[in-house]
């Protein structure tokens, strides 16, 4: 008997109503902020903002500025100290710990008990209700799923507050029964050194009957490595027969599709990317010939857009759901049950579809190169970093790229850190294509290279093994949700990384 097929009409309703995405999406967002705005109405910024007389979305939109996280910084200093009903009425005991900006090492976002349950949680039902329809065959719950993810530590001085990775969060206020199904236990999870953590985790998986993964591409891809060298199989299907799929996301998955082939060779295998990020939930892909993600519009998280044009002008205009263009980049604008109000994550994206809305994640507003006007985005980086490898037959592990403003003989450039898990046959071939490729796919960028006059010919760095690996390690970042910068438009982190380019003894 299939059991997963008897538990998976549990998801059926739900379905249906995803299935009303479709039809009225514009209305289903109008509830949620409705919803939201009803909810924290007496909360300090509630009061502040006048929600009680927020009448429709014009209301909200002309009445509340964008939030950065330096506009909310004071307020979540105030909730970390024990104050509440600041950003949102119920408790806020988590604090999600996230990547920071110029002026801090990281970020603390207030995580709420309803955001846990009607975004994140939501979030991952939702996305294996969306794989049974992918895969009707599916044996999902015949074994058990291996989750990846970060730690957590005290918040301050406080006994009755955390803070930690979104993962670790999840992990730590899961249901009971969800245990059941899940592997490793709670306290190797949780572990926050990271090598004794991948060797922990080896040591308690290697002979279960792990179905399905979750977790960030590059942190998985580790751990199935030592994982097939602890046991000295070629493939990870030798040690987990029945292993059928990979929630990933948090990064691209394209610089590593190939490398998961490799050490996943089983035909059967399948790989969903899903949208969750310290502030929500937002997508999941539900189709897998379409690498574009569903976006969820009927959680807690009520989406505005601005076009990338308009970021960092002082009153950019911010567009809800229906006012949106295909094709065209925006910046990522949410309020949510957590307390985030109009607060732009940092995210761009690309809406595919309208019907229903569906979207593609195309870069970070501040990982982007725009030295010289050629507004290079990382979906150009992984599309050209794609036809490269294709040309040459090299895998990318993890790459870094930022401008040379100008060397000895007065030229600029770009100049790329890459970490090869398969050299190219030829490296200047390799930097011919992805060079090609950016102005096939970015005509600012081919302007500003023409005849070479205001940009030379991009240059490749070669990295040693586990350069990258290192550079975390140095920074106290190895592991959970932290991920290696792919543009920059100043050297910062590439200045970083160069002197650790040298092979290691």
């Amino acid at each position: 008997m299939n059991i997963t097929k008897l538990i998976s009409r549990i998801f059926d309703s739900r379905l249906k109503q995803i299935d009303l995405y479709s039809s009225c999406p514009g209305e289903l967002q109008r509830q949620v902020l409705s919803r939201l705005t009803a909810q924290a109405a007496q909360t300090e910024w509630g009061k502040r903002y006048d929600y009680v007389s927020i009448r429709d979305y014009e209301d909200f939109r002309n009445r509340l500025p964008i939030q950065t996280y330096e506009d909310i910084k004071p307020y979540v200093e105030r909730l970390r100290a024990g104050e509440q009903n600041l950003l949102w009425p119920s408790e806020i005991r988590w604090f999600a710990k996230s990547s920071g900006t110029t002026n801090d090492k990281s970020k603390f976002l207030p995580v709420s008990k309803e955001s846990l349950q009607d975004t994140h949680y939501r979030g991952g039902k939702d996305a294996v209700a969306l794989y049974f329809r992918i895969n009707p065959d599916s044996r999902l719950f015949s074994g058990k799923g291996l989750i990846l993810g970060g730690s957590h530590s005290p918040n301050l001085s406080s006994n009755h507050s955390l803070v930690g990775d979104l993962s670790a969060i999840l992990i730590q206020n899961v249901t009971p029964l969800v245990n059941l199904i899940r592997i490793p236990n709670k306290k190797i999870a949780l572990m926050d050194e990271w090598e004794s953590k991948i060797e922990a985790i080896a040591n308690s998986t290697v002979r279960s009957n792990v179905t399905n993964l979750s977790g960030v591409p590059s942190w998985m891809l580790v751990l199935i490595k030592h994982i097939l060298e602890k046991t000295g199989k070629s493939t990870l299907e030798e040690v987990w027969p029945n292993l059928e799929v990979f929630f990933h996301g948090g990064v691209a998955f394209t610089p590593y599709r190939e490398q998961y082939k490799q050490v996943i060779r089983s035909p059967k295998m399948h790989y969903v990317e899903t949208y969750n990020a310290s502030e929500g939930y937002f997508g999941t892909q539900n189709d897998l010939s379409d690498p574009s993600m569903l976006l969820m519009i009927d959680y807690g998280v009520f989406y505005e857009f601005i076009p990338l044009e308009e970021v960092g002008k002082e009153n950019p205009r911010a567009y809800c759901l229906e006012e949106v263009e295909l094709n065209k980049n925006y910046a990522m604008v949410i309020s949510t049950s957590c307390g985030l109000w109009r607060y732009m994550i940092g995210d761009t994206v690309k809406f595919t579809s309208k019907n229903p809305y569906k979207f593609v994640i195309t870069g970070r507003t501040k990982h982007f190169i725009n030295a010289f006007g050629e507004e290079l985005i990382v979906d150009n980086a992984e599309k050209g970093l794609a036809k490269a490898c294709a040309a040459t037959g090299a895998q990318v592990s993890e790459y870094s790229a930022a401008p040379v403003f100008m060397d000895e003989n007065a030229k600029c450039r770009h100049q790329w850190l890459i970490e090869f898990a398969k050299a190219p046959d030829s490296l200047e071939k390799f930097a011919a294509v992805l060079d090609a490729t950016l102005k096939e796919v970015n005509s600012d960028y081919e302007a500003k290279r023409w005849k070479d006059i205001a940009l030379q010919p991009l240059e490749v760095i070669v990295a040693r093994p586990r350069l990258f690996h290192d550079w975390l390690a140095q920074k106290g970042k190895l592991g959970g949700q932290h991920k290696i910068p792919r543009l920059s438009n100043t050297r910062e982190y590439i200045e970083e990384m160069l002197p650790l380019n040298n092979p290691i003894d």
